[in-house]
């Protein structure tokens, strides 16, 4: 809750022009002795009169807050400003301040209300929207009350602005491809070790402890000999989202609007979490970046919040945090790196390339095809075009390493990259002795 700075009730130019023009008017009529005048000044008079007669003697205290102080892309709220000791308010004024990416209701920001009734207690709502993600400051801005016939107001400045926390609206996304190395102990995807699962593993004889409805009976009357249907272990798998945020490349239109390299990245990440971890998978977040909060892994619900909340908070900036050693920490064997990044860094693609020596790492390229880069400057266009040269070479340099670079499509992004890395974990390996 924030509120308001001090106020107390001064007279307007209203009330002001009603005195003096009433006293020059009464002055002229005496000295003149013209009764016409005296009554053009009679009701000027009598307003002024009543208004210092009535004048309020408690200004109200106004109180400011954000009905929610985080929501997704799209979603609205309202600043809501309760006005306490409002009995000798008329008419009451909020107007905040414009910020990027908030959409108000009204556009101009300001709403007002006319008091028919004395009140106590006034409130007063102006509706937004915020149309990208991230964390913004909102809710600041004047609030003005005036008296009965305009004769006195009162204006207060909100205190301080509000943080909205705007969480991403996640991109729709879908995998059919099991994660190559599940490692625990719950999950939805097929592990290497037996057990009760979905997924077919092979047929072998029967032994004490099988369930009935495993009996292979087709098998079992061609053989003479009880067999039964194994399955593998149904697992949960590890996920490490990484996000490049080193820059920003294109204009971000919003929600409804052209996307930037870093709303592509942010989104997806964002579906990408929602999607295992509604499978009951691990998943973590690091950012690289200027600003950017680290999620420890987790699974259910309140990890997927976790996760939106720390993409929020990325800002583009400088790559920090790129040294492979740290960027393996608290990394379980069988994690897979999913990394957003488009691959303009040349630290960020050596970082990588260590990493995926002991991890399975897979890059998803954010620059789309419809992403605004200035190409109306010629100038532009050709430090692009020497960028997009560089980028190819560390784009070759990532492949040679055997790291897999895709673009964002939405559904079936990771579906052949995962099905060829579960192939290649399934091979078996030559072992140096």
């Amino acid at each position: 809750m924030t509120g308001a700075g001090p106020a107390a009730w001064r007279p307007t130019h209203a009330l002001v022009r009603a005195c003096l023009g009433s006293l020059v008017l009464v002055l002229v009529a005496l000295l003149s002795g013209r009764v016409d005048v005296l009554v053009l000044a009679s009701p000027l008079l009598m307003v002024a009169v009543v208004s210092v007669v009535r004048r309020p003697e408690r200004a109200p205290e106004a109180r400011a807050r954000l009905l929610h102080t985080s929501l997704r892309e799209g979603e609205g709220t309202a600043v809501r400003t309760t006005f306490h000791d409002a009995s000798g308010v008329e008419h009451a004024v909020v107007a905040l301040r414009p910020h990027v990416w908030v959409a108000y209701d009204p556009p101009s920001g300001v709403r007002d209300v006319y008091v028919a009734e004395p009140t106590d207690t006034l409130m007063l709502d102006v509706a937004l929207s915020s149309r990208r993600w991230g964390r913004r400051t909102v809710g600041d801005g004047l609030i003005a009350a005036t008296s009965p016939w305009a004769a006195y107001r009162c204006r207060m400045e909100i205190a301080r602005a509000m943080t909205l926390t705007t969480l991403p609206l996640p991109g729709v996304f879908d995998a059919r491809a099991a994660t190559p190395h599940p490692v625990g102990l719950v999950g939805l995807d097929p592990g290497r070790r037996p057990g009760e699962g979905s997924e077919f593993a092979s047929i072998r004889p029967f032994t004490p402890g099988d369930r009935l409805h495993r009996v292979q009976w087709r098998v079992s009357l061609r053989t003479g000999t009880l067999h039964v249907t194994s399955t593998l272990a149904e697992q949960e798998a590890t996920i490490l989202l990484l996000v490049d945020a080193g820059a920003d490349l294109g204009e971000s239109g919003g929600l409804d609007g052209p996307a930037s390299s870093l709303d592509v990245s942010v989104r997806a990440a964002g579906a990408v979490a929602e999607h295992y971890l509604q499978r009951g998978d691990r998943v973590g977040l690091r950012v690289l970046g200027r600003a950017g909060d680290a999620v420890p892994f987790g699974s259910g619900t309140r990890q997927l919040r976790r996760v939106l909340d720390g993409l929020a908070g990325v800002q583009p900036g400088w790559l920090r945090d790129l040294d492979p050693t740290r960027l393996s920490l608290g990394l379980t064997a069988g994690t897979v790196v999913v990394m957003f990044s488009p691959m303009l860094s040349e630290r960020a693609v050596a970082a990588m390339v260590t990493l995926a020596r002991r991890r399975t790492v897979v890059v998803v390229d954010p620059l789309t095809p419809d992403l605004d880069l200035g190409r109306r400057d010629p100038r532009a266009v050709v430090a692009w075009r020497l960028r997009l040269l560089e980028r190819d070479e560390l784009l070759a340099r990532a492949r040679a390493a055997g790291i897999p670079v895709v673009g964002w499509r939405g559904a079936g992004t990771l579906d052949d990259v995962l099905r060829r890395l579960s192939r290649q974990a399934a091979m078996p390996r030559l072992v140096h002795r």
